[in-house]
């Protein structure tokens, strides 16, 4: 009894009971009897997941991140600024820099390749307290220029920007334009980029312009065919006209008598006059007149048109 006793503890590693390294799926009750072709195919296990595993389980860590590297963020900002960002994502945004937008000229960003650049343009915060700030006025501090502040997104895919609660557009490496001049003090313009959820990839847009946009001096007027808009029409099909005539399009949201969401109307920049636009459809105080739907005008390129959306 006590010999054998004896021999049972003298007995080598492995024990007949399996370790945690002597588990695997096709044997998960290894047999007492037969510890040594165990402990080799244990062995060999650890050497399959050494030559194979190390190599591809960054590659799935890294897909699982990818996916989950951008949520949500908004963009909350009124005419004079007070730019507030959030949302889960909120990290991945870095400041871009302001600029004042001079003769109502958009400025130029740098953006990095794989990087969305977002422009908000709004005027300036007051330096001193003024008294008619409460007031709810929609004209233009005439002694001042535009401001356009400016942020990088890293969004690593498509998302879809909403304005105000409504769908624009989806994008991806691009730059989007938000102005709030023509606000009523007091009011809120909310700027929501979204990722793909429930397993979209988003909604690839054309290119903007077209290839007969492609080389034109960015700095010289030039004509251009007043496309027919008409309230209410989707954003969409008014974007692509207003890129068939090589327009650079920025978007505000405004209460108005078309459905919310749609177009309201659009104002083309009318080179040689500051802060001049034509507005289609027709009508409004700003409006130039003698311009109607197909008539051809000079533009400044260095101008965004602007696409009014309903609230």
């Amino acid at each position: 009894m006590h010999a054998h006793r004896r021999t049972r503890n003298a007995r080598p590693y492995p024990y007949p009971y399996p370790t945690p390294h002597e588990h695997h799926p096709l044997h998960p009750h290894p047999h007492p009897r037969h510890p040594a072709p165990l402990v080799g195919g244990a062995a060999a296990l650890v050497v399959a997941l050494l030559a194979t595993g190390c190599d591809s389980a960054p590659g799935a860590t890294t897909g699982a991140a990818d996916d989950a590297a951008f949520s949500t963020v908004r963009f909350e900002l009124g005419p004079r600024g007070g730019i507030q960002v959030s949302g889960a994502s909120r990290d991945a945004v870095a400041p871009a820099g302001a600029h004042p937008a001079s003769a109502d000229r958009a400025h130029v960003f740098d953006r990095p390749d794989g990087r969305l650049l977002v422009v908000l343009r709004h005027w300036p915060e007051p330096v001193v307290e003024r008294a008619s700030r409460g007031r709810a006025s929609r004209l233009p501090p005439l002694d001042e220029a535009a401001v356009e502040t400016a942020f990088l997104v890293d969004t690593a895919n498509w998302v879809r920007a909403d304005l105000d609660g409504h769908p624009l557009r989806w994008l991806r490496r691009d730059t989007i334009r938000i102005d709030t001049t023509n606000v009523v003090t007091g009011d809120t313009t909310r700027l929501t980029l979204s990722a793909p959820h429930g397993g979209r990839y988003g909604q690839p847009t054309p290119a903007a312009g077209s290839r007969s946009c492609e080389g034109l001096d960015e700095h010289t007027a030039r004509d251009a065919v007043l496309p027919e808009v008409e309230a209410g029409a989707p954003v969409a099909d008014v974007l692509a006209r207003l890129r068939k005539q090589c327009l650079d399009v920025q978007y505000a949201s405004l209460p108005g008598s078309a459905r919310p969401g749609t177009v309201e109307r659009v104002l083309v920049p009318f080179a040689g006059r500051r802060d001049a636009h034509v507005a289609a459809p027709p009508g409004g105080s700003i409006e130039l007149p003698g311009r109607a739907a197909g008539s051809t005008v000079l533009v400044d390129p260095r101008r965004p048109a602007t696409m009014v959306v309903a609230r």
